[in-house]
């Protein structure tokens, strides 16, 4: 073993002596080579996703020490830019959540950054609208989004709201490894802090004022609704449930059943190991409280309510899971649909999308003279063009923002994509057409057969720890070295964003275009040890797509082996 990963195992255990979870941790490991390894082999990254990882001791693990030392660097780059700084801070239900914004909390009070802390668990885009609503110099939200109950995560935002720029997250990450992170980290008592008014809860106002503008993105108008569908719901044991059903029922949508063993806030996430609406395992228990309840529309928010997945009954009556792509399409449409017939479609209207999302999307937009951007992966590259459209001073040409992983937004009173938002436009969208005897099923079918049909598909590869991460470096590296074609369809272009093309920032990500309109993209998650692929497959009907899909992933199966 490194001799620098002993060193820094016997610094821990002689320091690191103020929360028994890590003490305990560290004893259980002496003599283990390779979870000392695990936990010592890097320092857990920060960058515009602030920090994110599995919970437990040591320097590439989260815990009061790493979320202590991030605040510090943080706290101490505020200081330098800001003549009076301040931070807002939220977190979800997961495992030391709201210790983790405690102790972000206390480094921050006795830094001289003001605190405004949330004082119950809200969803991500509560955070990114408290810090524009009460003016803070940055935001934090304590969460591991749609991760296993093992991970925590600490995301920082802008005082635009929006997750901080590379630039940004550069700077704090050099405060950052300037720190010792025992002898360099000041802090004080959350409840002195309190007391001494260096930290104070956020006011019920905020909380209301967040409601009223997601109410406000309705484009419903005078036309019939039927808002007594049958809707289950389902917050994945995470901090969407009051702030979804306090929206939802103050706008008539009263006829609705919460799944009961995913009601209320559990780290653990006993019924759902992966709490991702992505994943048809997440949705298992919602569906069958649908199918008990006969509802017409399941809805699940994953921890931070900040995706949305749904599923809706088919003439069958089966359950049928939409995807972020099919969902974000229906939007798309029913939104430029309803704000042209309301008279409300700006002047040169903007729909952003990331590049991994559903190319059809554009072609809607293009329908509805909608222009559309295209951004890196990650919803803070969409929070992105809405602010630099209001630096402009034409933030409403904004009309809708989706990412293919459940993530949606429709006005620009936050910088993130927002669950409680996205579940209210879908119960609306749901039951305007509900009136109209029309299924959301029946309006995809209606968009397939007007722009030609589209098959989308993710695939994840894990790449656990350090030999994991060498792993997909060569993976990337092995893919970057050509390929004529994918399955059975030739390579027209390739295009690689490490170079930083079409003006977005360098990323890792590799868009192979193929013939026929399809493409796949390859990228390492920013957030998880995973290798992802995004297969995209035009064809005359849903059989022919498939078989095509499969074919292509069977090729790409061969380099993630």
């Amino acid at each position: 073993m490194d001799d620098k990963i002993m060193e820094q195992y016997r610094l821990w255990a002689a320091n690191a002596t103020a929360d028994a979870d890590v003490v305990n941790e560290l004893k259980a490991m002496e003599g283990d080579g390779g979870k000392m390894e695990d936990s010592f082999y890097r320092n857990l990254a920060f960058g515009t996703g602030g920090l994110r990882g599995v919970i437990g001791a040591g320097t590439n693990r989260m815990n009061i020490y790493t979320v202590a030392k991030a605040s510090q660097g943080l706290a101490d780059y505020l200081v330098k830019n800001y003549e009076k700084p301040s931070v807002a801070i939220g977190y979800d239900s997961r495992i030391k959540s709201d210790v983790f914004a405690e102790v972000a909390a206390g480094v921050f009070a006795a830094n001289g950054v003001k605190v405004n802390i949330w004082p119950q668990l809200t969803p991500v885009p509560m955070v990114s609208f408290a810090t524009r609503y009460l003016g803070t110099s940055a935001g934090i939200m304590v969460t591991a989004s749609h991760n296993p109950s093992k991970y925590n995560g600490y995301k920082v935002y802008g005082a635009d709201g929006c997750q901080i720029t590379t630039e940004a997250a550069a700077k704090v990450l050099a405060e950052i490894e300037k720190l010792d992170i025992f002898t360099d980290v000041k802090m004080v008592d959350f409840q002195t802090g309190m007391k001494d008014g260096d930290i104070r809860y956020i006011p019920e106002e905020v909380y209301t004022a967040f409601v009223e503008e997601v109410k406000k993105q309705s484009v419903l108008g005078d036309t019939k609704a039927d808002k007594n569908v049958a809707i289950v719901y389902s917050p994945l044991n995470g901090a969407g449930l009051k702030p979804v059903l306090r929206t939802l029922k103050e706008s008539g949508y009263t006829n609705i059943t919460v799944v009961k063993e995913q009601e209320q806030p559990d780290g653990n996430f006993p019924t759902c190991p992966y709490p991702n609406p992505e994943i048809k395992e997440a949705m298992s228990l919602g569906m069958e409280y649908a199918k008990k309840c006969n509802a017409d529309l399941l809805l699940a928010t994953d921890p931070d309510c900040d995706r949305v997945g749904i599923a809706v009954k088919n003439q069958a009556g089966e359950y049928v899971l939409l995807s972020g792509n099919e969902t974000g399409l229906l939007l798309l449409d029913y939104i430029c649909s309803r704000r042209i017939a309301m008279g409300t479609m700006p002047a040169d209207p903007i729909m952003v999308k990331t590049i991994v999302t559903m190319d059809l999307g554009e072609r809607i937009a293009a329908h509805y003279g909608v222009e559309t951007i295209n951004v890196l992966t990650g919803f803070k590259f969409i929070g992105e063009q809405i602010g630099l459209l209001e630096k402009a001073g034409c933030v409403d040409r904004y009309v809708f923002g989706f990412e293919e992983s459940y993530g949606y937004l429709t006005g620009s009173y936050v910088r993130d994509k927002d669950g409680v938002d996205a579940a209210f436009m879908i119960c609306e969208m749901f039951a305007y057409y509900a009136a109209q005897g029309c299924s959301l099923l029946d309006k995809l079918d209606e968009l397939y057969q007007e722009y030609g049909y589209c098959f989308n598909t993710l695939h994840s590869y894990e790449f656990e720890g350090a030999a994991g991460f060498a792993k997909m470096q060569d993976i990337m590296t092995k893919f970057r070295e050509g390929l004529d074609a994918i399955g059975p369809k030739k390579v027209k272009k390739v295009l690689d964003y490490s170079k930083g093309l079409n003006g977005l920032p360098k990323s890792d990500v590799l868009k192979y275009l193929l013939e026929d309109n399809g493409s796949v993209v390859v990228r390492p998650s920013g957030t998880e040890p995973k290798l992802k692929a995004y297969v995209s497959v035009s064809a005359e009907s849903r059989e022919a797509a498939e078989s095509i899909e499969a074919r292509i992933l069977d090729s790409l199966e061969e380099y993630f082996a």
